[in-house]
């Protein structure tokens, strides 16, 4: 024991403990005061009462492994579902923390609040006590946090991205204390972390290639052997993972274009897509990353941030290398590299507005590698932090990006109405796993009175039992193929023409209020 603590003394770990600690405060502190300006609480917040509707698939779904191992139900889009089990588009991978925590805790409309807080939490720690870093990068750090208020927004939210964050932020830590001390479970680590990264998001796949290089570096041609073994273990798994275990969208989720014409049309044909998509997409984004400037508008807002901190890792790459910083320069010039590599990915791969949220997590990232930098006069956190303040404090003026979900008495009312509606009239078959029994149609819009579209307020699905499937579907599938669709159940809009012909047809109304009436179908 005396042992023990002379080393613990000698090695100064109290300390490096108490900083990790002050930086796990972030988070919390945060997000108190993020809600104590609006007069809330954090327990106060309330899923659905957001705006986000990818949330109500990534909560139902962990709500159903939680409890039934997978969805009872198909989770699709236009009746489209896995070949395997019953997941949507996504991987299931990608919200794993999550569902630990509901084995572990229960599942609740809190349960990704609480947990995405204090996975960031960890991750503010460990990100401290693996980079050892001092007082004044500790100071830069929780500047730059505090004036991201993404990092709060989504905290406060049932999205993943934070998931993404807090594994990237771990994962850099960890990258820097290796390069200070070689030992190879760090390097297992960190190949382990990367890997299931690539599995939880394709485009992660630019931070395997870190620990793959310090592999080789390591152990030559075994570690050549061993990258290439394993980068074909990783995306086999990930196309098995997708093909097996996700439904067909829309639309495609990547544009391949850019590869595929070189093997239809030729190489003349394929250089000219290639050069062109970058050109067009390029100028978009250019236009896009001026509009957020201008005023405030939440994509351009995203790329002007992201492009900021690229160009800070880029200025210092390069500083690293001609003062032959080498380590620094592995940290500073990979993720620049992965920045890189990801506004490539985004302009030929991804819709802009859609993939810009995407980029939270590379810059999140960021903020964290640009705290460890050398300052003397703050010039990068002046900087940054004026420009996160004006693009994300003073221009963010749209509630749907920014603002965080609180709960409203009469939202509260709603669900809770339709949770008893569904408890009595709507009980999944727990024999048929999975299967179009136990889903629900998601009538996206609905004409109503003077031919306009009103959409569905699906926030109102939250109140679905446990382990039902629910299938978003475009309202001209709807008026096509109603008679012949698969699920049992619709959700469609009260008053609407699809709510009229279910009448017609004879269907059962379990339920109705002001907003939507469900109907079984058979």
């Amino acid at each position: 024991m005396k042992d023990f603590f002379a080393w613990w003394k000698e090695e100064k770990r109290y300390m490096r403990l108490i900083k990790a600690g002050v930086a796990a405060l972030l988070p919390i502190l945060c997000c108190l005061v993020y809600c104590a300006v609006q007069g809330r609480g954090i327990m106060q917040v309330y899923l659905p009462a957001s705006p986000w509707n990818d949330e109500l698939f990534y909560f139902k779904q962990v709500e159903a492994i939680v409890d039934h191992g997978y969805p009872l139900g198909y989770y699709g889009f236009n009746e489209s579902h896995a070949l395997k089990l019953s997941f949507a588009a996504w991987s299931p991978v990608l919200v794993f923390p999550w569902i630990i925590w509901g084995k572990l805790f229960g599942w609740g409309l809190l349960s990704p609040v609480i947990c995405n807080i204090l996975l960031l939490t960890l991750a503010c720690f460990l990100f401290v006590w693996l980079t050892e870093a001092d007082w004044k990068q500790i100071g830069v750090l929780a500047l730059l946090f505090a004036l991201f208020p993404l990092f709060v927004r989504y905290m406060l939210s049932g999205m993943p991205e934070i998931i993404c964050m807090s594994m990237l932020i771990i994962f850099y830590g960890l990258s820097v204390n290796y390069l200070r001390r070689d030992k190879g479970y760090k390097l297992a680590i960190l190949l382990l972390m990367a890997s299931l990264m690539v599995l939880m998001r394709p485009y992660m796949l630019l931070f395997l290639l870190l620990p793959m290089v310090l592999w080789i570096k390591r152990s030559g041609k075994k570690g050549v052997a061993g990258s290439v073994i394993l980068m074909a273990v990783v995306l086999g798994a990930y196309a098995a993972i997708k093909h097996y275990l996700s439904a067909e969208y829309f639309a495609p989720l990547f544009f391949t274009d850019w590869i595929t014409t070189f093997f239809t049309e030729g190489l003349a044909a394929g250089i000219k897509n290639f050069f062109g998509t970058l050109y067009y997409m390029g100028r978009n984004f250019c236009a896009y990353t001026l509009e957020g400037f201008k005023t405030g508008w939440t994509a351009g807002a995203f790329f002007g941030g992201y492009l900021l901190i690229l160009a800070v890792l880029l200025v210092h790459s390069v500083r690293n290398y001609r003062k032959k910083e080498y380590k620094q320069l592995v940290i500073n010039g990979h993720l620049a590299f992965s920045f890189v590599g990801m506004f490539f990915a985004l302009l030929l791969m991804y819709k802009l507005i859609e993939g810009s949220k995407h980029l939270l997590t590379f810059m999140a990232a960021g903020i964290f590698v640009i705290s460890l930098m050398e300052t003397k006069f703050y010039k990068k956190a002046v900087l940054l932090g004026a420009v996160f303040a004006y693009l994300y404090t003073y221009q963010a003026n749209d509630p749907y990006d920014y603002q965080v979900p609180f709960a409203q008495e009469e939202q509260v009312a709603q669900v809770n109405y339709w949770e008893e509606v569904f408890a009595e009239q709507l009980v999944p078959d727990k024999e048929a796993r999975p299967d179009f029994r136990n889903s629900v149609i998601w009538d996206f819009q609905a004409k109503c009175e003077g031919e306009a579209y009103t959409n569905l307020k699906w926030q109102l699905l939250y109140a679905l039992p446990s382990g039902m499937g629910i299938s978003c579907c475009r309202p001209d599938y709807v008026e096509t193929h109603l008679e012949e669709m698969n699920c049992r159940y619709i959700a469609t809009v009260s008053g609407g023409t699809t709510d009229i012909r279910c009448r017609e047809l004879g269907y059962a109304e379990l339920g109705r209020d002001a907003d939507m009436v469900v109907y079984r179908r058979y």
